[in-house]
C-alpha cells in the first residue's frame, strides 16, 4: 500500500489485520465502483458518536473506494474510525482482471482472501449480498452478525431476492420493500427495521448545480445497465441522436448511466440469461453543446444530475426514487417485449410518469413536459413516502445506528 503519512489513508493495525479487543462493527465496502459507499458511511459516523466505545472499522478493496468514503465522511470524523484494508496481493490482481470484466470475480476473493479477519467483527454491515458468502466460511467460533443495507431503493426483483433472509437484521428504506420482503418470504418481520434513506444525509437536497450556460429545461436520461432491463441498448443511442439532432436542441440532456454501464464493454446478466454488447459513445454527441457525457465521474452517484434535471428519462434504475426527493415529470422507456413482459412484474415507478415502447413515442412528449406534472404529482408524492420513509426525529442514518446497536445488544443477552 502506499496510503499517505499523516491522514486517515495511512495503514494503520487494522490495516494489518489486527482486530480490537470488545465488539466490532464492521462496514464492508467491497464493490469496485463507489455508487454503494454512500448508502452505508454516514451510518458508520452515525454509530461513532451513538457509541464511542466501540471499535467502527470500514473495510475498503481500493484506495478510490477509502477516499471516496473519506469524502462523504469527512477527514475529522474518518480519523474517529478503524480503517482496514481488504485489497488483494497486487500479483492476484492482476490474474483477476480479465475475468473480472464478466463476473464481480475480485469481490469473492477478497472475501475469501480475507474471511478470517472479516469473521472477527462482531455485526458486519454490506450494501450487497455477496457477503453472505462469508457466512458458509464461518468457524465454530465466530459470532459475526450480517447486516444489510441496500443501495437503492427500487422496484426490481433484487429488493426481496430470497438470500436476504440469511441476513440477522434487514434495515430498509420503506414500508415497500418490508412488505415485499415479508410476502415474498425472503424475510420475517422480527428481522426487518424501516430506516429511511442513509444516503440522503449525506447530501444538501435543496442544492441543485447548473451545468449549462442556457436556461433551456434539462432531462437527465438516467438508463440501468443490465442488457436485458436496460433501454440504452435498443434506445439510447437513438435518443442521444434526437437531443443532438434540431429539433432535440432545445432541450438539454444530461447522460447520466448507472455507474456500473460503462464499466464493461459485453454485459453479462445472469439472472435473466441475456448478453449484450454496450453501443459506444459517438463524437457528435460529444460535440453537441446541449448534451453532457458522464459515465465514471462521482457525480453519477452524488445525485448531482438528478438534483440538476427537470425532467428525468429512465427505466428500472432506482435512482429514480433518489429524483423524486422533489417531485417532477418523469418518463420510462420499456425495454420488454410482450413475451418477456410477462417475466417481469410491472414497476410501481412506471406509474409515476408516461411509459413508451419507442423513442419516437417519447419525444413528441418531452415538449410538454411541464404539463405533466400536475398529472402525476400526487401518485409521486405517495410512490416516495412508501419507498422512503423519513423519521422527524432521527436521520436515516441514526436510525440504522440504533438498529444496529439493538442488534449488538441482543447478540450480548444471547451470550450470557
Amino acid at each position: 500500500m502506499a496510503y499517505r503519512r499523516g491522514s486517515v489513508l495511512e495503514p494503520s493495525d487494522q490495516d494489518r489485520g489486527a482486530a480490537s479487543a470488545g465488539p466490532e462493527i464492521l462496514f464492508l465496502f467491497n464493490h469496485d465502483a463507489a455508487h454503494q459507499v454512500a448508502h452505508i458511511a454516514g451510518i458508520a459516523a452515525a454509530l461513532r458518536r451513538r457509541a464511542p466505545e466501540l471499535t467502527i472499522t470500514c473495510a475498503t478493496g481500493s484506495r478510490a473506494i477509502r477516499e471516496h468514503a473519506v469524502s462523504i465522511l469527512g477527514e475529522r470524523p474518518a480519523a474517529q474510525l478503524q480503517w482496514l484494508d481488504i485489497a488483494l496481493p497486487a500479483l492476484v490482481e492482476r490474474m483477476l482482471a480479465l475475468p473480472n470484466r464478466v463476473a464481480p470475480i475480485r469481490r469473492v476473493a477478497r472475501l475469501d482472501y480475507h474471511s478470517m479477519r472479516l469473521l472477527r467483527s462482531t455485526i458486519l454491515v454490506s450494501a450487497e449480498r455477496t457477503c453472505l458468502r462469508l457466512k458458509g466460511r464461518q468457524p465454530p467460533e465466530s459470532v459475526t452478525r450480517f447486516v444489510h443495507v441496500p443501495h437503492g431503493a427500487g422496484d426490481r426483483a433484487v429488493a426481496y431476492h430470497r438470500a436476504k433472509g440469511a441476513f440477522d437484521r434487514l434495515l430498509v428504506g420503506g414500508q415497500k420493500t418490508a412488505r415485499q420482503l415479508i410476502e415474498h418470504g425472503c424475510a420475517r418481520a422480527e428481522q426487518i427495521r424501516v430506516i429511511g434513506y442513509p444516503k440522503f444525509d449525506a447530501i444538501r437536497l435543496d442544492e441543485a448545480k447548473s451545468f449549462f450556460t442556457n436556461d433551456n429545461p434539462v432531462f437527465v436520461y438516467n438508463p440501468h445497465f443490465d442488457p436485458f432491463l436496460s433501454s440504452w441498448y435498443r434506445h439510447g443511442p437513438d435518443l442521444l441522436d434526437w437531443f443532438a439532432s434540431e429539433a432535440g436542441r432545445e432541450f438539454n440532456c444530461i447522460f447520466a448511466p448507472h455507474i456500473m454501464l460503462f464499466r464493461k464493454k459485453l454485459h453479462v446478466s445472469l439472472q435473466y440469461g441475456s448478453v449484450k454488447m454496450r453501443p459506444a459513445i459517438k463524437a457528435t454527441w460529444r460535440e453537441a453543446p446541449n448534451i453532457l457525457i458522464d459515465t465514471e465521474s462521482e457525480r453519477l452517484v452524488d445525485m448531482s444530475y438528478t438534483l440538476a434535471a427537470d425532467a428525468y428519462i429512465g427505466d428500472v434504475s432506482s435512482q429514480a426514487y433518489e429524483f423524486l426527493v422533489h417531485p417532477r415529470p418523469m418518463f420510462f422507456l420499456d425495454v420488454f417485449s410482450r413475451r418477456a413482459r410477462s417475466r417481469e412484474a410491472r414497476y410501481p415507478i412506471w406509474s409515476a410518469g408516461p411509459v413508451v415502447q419507442t423513442v419516437s413515442e417519447l419525444t413528441p412528449l418531452l415538449s410538454r413536459f411541464i404539463r405533466r406534472e400536475a398529472d402525476y404529482s400526487m401518485i409521486q408524492r405517495r410512490l416516495f413516502s412508501e419507498t422512503i420513509s423519513f423519521d422527524t426525529e432521527r436521520t436515516a442514518s441514526e436510525c440504522a445506528a440504533d438498529a444496529i446497536l439493538e442488534l449488538l445488544e441482543q447478540r450480548g443477552g444471547a451470550e450470557q
